[in-house]
């Protein structure tokens, strides 16, 4: 006899058994990190923020028309509608899995006429069978609910939780990476704006200097040769407008593309601007695994596919469903309440593999093979997150410095072009000086614009290396303050 003291004895063994799981918990594993990066001054540490939104980072750069076209790109990527359609996907799995966390319902009515037949099979040889037509009406409550006695159900939950993580780390990193393209590309323009400016610059230069040497030509001053290698300079440096246009024109449809316009209705007119290089403060290598959301969606990979080997071990172990049901059936509407119409069910079914040629066996060690990939790739992930700060950093450095003494290498520049002019006019030199001088101006400042772009291209990758914005004063003065522009003086 069961007694009321046995059931809830077993009852309560159940919910014990119901909080193990099978499988291991879930511990993330350690990343040898060194003490601090290896920056050059005027670099300072920070104090990361990773639970604050990191905000629109391209605001540093001080364009309004990169901060435009940000918006633009936000509001009509494709790529971007794609990462968020997949992270709404996500959390909708999430949604279903822990469902069966629950009892499931489910209400079923039934209305027929049937007609039996009378020469069915005899189930008492002492009453003849007969034919006859009958209502059947029924109304039944059914319910399924999995004893998780195994952890089965709460190893998936904790998979679709961590895969639904991983999404909304992979929707950051695109829209990370898209912020990032967009920036790029747009700076390169922008660098392809001042060069087109320095040659145009130098074409005007050439061509007065070409009418000086067809005037002396003509006046017998000095022979045709000075004419035909002028000629030739200023025919060279023509051919590089269209080189550099055609490369504007490629950089221009890209961010039309990033922004989700087609490319022959997206123009952007040129210019010289000064663009801001940002003050971008560093803080240990530890941050980097707190701000990346690629490191975050690699660490929440590792997450899932921990569970997963929950999940195949858990299939080991027998599978438990209560599934009681109550209802009523009568032939005639009229009594399909009465207390005799009721019917109930109450029980459990349990299933157990007996024999499957190792399929179960083979199922577990699949997961763990997924789990030692997802360690590897989050480890590679903050191997090449360090790098790039790395690179980062010392790129940054050394560009300041190069950019810094190509500004000094216009000054000269001009000054042998200044001395080469005057020692022309006296006689003292060939033209040929003349020639060599406009065009070491010409390389020093096109060199001097490259200079700058890189510099901004390697803001841009730095500010990606480390995960996005930072939070600090926003009227804090920039590294190496206003580009100035190349063959420009600066303000200062």
């Amino acid at each position: 006899m069961v007694t009321p003291r046995r059931t809830l004895s077993a009852l309560a063994c159940a919910l014990v058994l119901a909080g193990c799981a099978t499988g291991p918990d879930y511990r993330k594993p350690q990343v040898d990190m060194p003490a601090a990066w290896t920056p050059e001054a005027p670099w300072r540490p920070m104090q990361p923020q990773d639970a604050i939104a990191r905000g629109p980072w391209w605001e540093r750069f001080g364009d309004v028309q990169l901060n435009a076209l940000q918006q633009q790109a936000l509001a009509g990527n494709q790529t971007l509608a794609i990462a968020s359609a997949r992270l709404s996907q996500a959390r909708a799995q999430l949604d279903v899995v822990s469902a069966g966390q629950y009892p499931q319902a489910s209400i079923g009515a039934r209305a027929s006429r049937l007609r039996i037949s009378g020469n069915r099979p005899l189930t008492n040889y002492n009453s003849p069978n007969y034919a006859t037509v009958q209502n059947d009406f029924a109304l039944g409550l059914n319910v399924s609910y999995e004893l998780d006695l195994f952890g089965r159900v709460k190893r998936s939950v904790e998979g679709a939780a961590a895969s639904a993580e991983q999404s909304a780390a992979d929707f950051e990193n695109t829209r990370l990476l898209l912020s990032a393209d967009l920036a790029s590309n747009y700076f390169n323009l922008r660098e392809l704006d001042i060069e087109l400016d320095v040659v145009t610059r130098a074409i005007a230069l050439q061509r007065r200097a070409l009418e000086l040497a067809a005037s002396r030509h003509d006046l017998g001053a000095t022979s045709g040769l000075d004419v035909a290698q002028q000629q030739a300079l200023l025919d060279n440096t023509l051919t590089q407008v269209d080189i550099l246009g055609k490369q504007r024109a490629q950089y221009e449809h890209a961010i039309a593309t990033l922004t989700g316009t087609p490319a022959p209705q997206f123009s952007i007119a040129p210019s010289t601007a000064a663009i801001a290089f940002p003050a971008i403060p560093l803080g240990v290598p530890s941050d980097v695994l707190e701000r990346r959301p690629d490191i975050a969606s690699a660490e929440r990979a590792m997450a899932a596919a921990n569970a997963q080997i929950g999940v195949a071990s858990a299939a080991f172990y027998p599978s438990l469903m209560l599934q009681p049901s109550y209802g009523v059936d009568s032939r005639n509407w009229g009594s399909l309440f009465n207390a005799p119409s009721v019917l109930w069910s109450l029980g459990v079914s349990a299933t157990q593999s007996l024999f499957d040629a190792g399929r179960l066996r083979a199922g577990v060690d699949f997961t763990k093979g997924g789990y030692e990939a997802a360690v590897a790739t989050y480890k590679r992930t903050v191997l090449t997150a360090m790098q790039e700060v790395e690179d980062g950093i010392t790129g940054i450095a050394s560009l300041d410095r190069a950019y810094a003494q190509s500004q000094s290498a216009i000054a000269s520049a001009r000054r042998v072009l200044d001395l080469a002019n005057s020692r022309y006019d006296g006689g003292v030199t060939p033209y040929l000086d003349v020639i060599t001088a406009q065009q070491s101006l010409l390389n020093s400042e096109r060199q001097a614009a490259q200079l700058m772009g890189q510099r901004l291209l390697t803001s841009v990758f730095l500010i990606k290396a480390l995960g996005g914005d930072w939070h600090e004063r926003r009227d804090a003065p920039s590294q190496a303050g206003p580009v100035a522009e190349p063959g420009k003086p600066d303000a200062s």
